[in-house]
């Protein structure tokens, strides 16, 4: 015999409360602010070097952000989860921005994107 709250459970769909085409824009929006983001030293973006692992967008417009930088050492290790904090908080229609510096996996060249290598002359 199978349980019924297991079966609803199983063909539970997760709908978010904000509709497709906000999620869209705020997502849009959000890349958007994080490529005005460098790194003091490194002239490209930070999203373009591939330091942005991972932005939920929550139901009540929150933004959570797992980030990490090129070296553990990073002189601007101080500044810059700050400085995305506040590029995402100046979207419109954003709630609380979390910023969480990390560490697993590290960096490595090969997160960069094509732009950002174009722009580091790394090819």
């Amino acid at each position: 015999m199978t349980d019924t709250a297991e079966i609803k459970t199983a063909n539970m769909e997760t709908i978010s409360a904000l509709p497709p085409e906000e999620t869209e824009r705020l997502g849009g929006e959000i890349v958007a602010a994080l490529k005005t983001v460098f790194d003091p030293e490194i002239p490209a973006d930070i999203y373009e070097l591939g330091l942005i692992y991972q932005v939920d967008l929550k139901d009540d417009r929150g933004v959570d952000v797992m980030m990490t930088l090129t070296t553990p050492n990073c002189p601007a290790a101080g500044e810059l989860p700050q400085m995305v904090e506040n590029a995402i908080a100046s979207v419109p229609g954003v709630g609380v921005v979390n910023v969480n510096l990390v560490w697993d996996p590290a960096w490595t060249p090969d997160r960069m994107s094509d732009e950002a290598r174009l722009v580091l002359n790394m090819w």
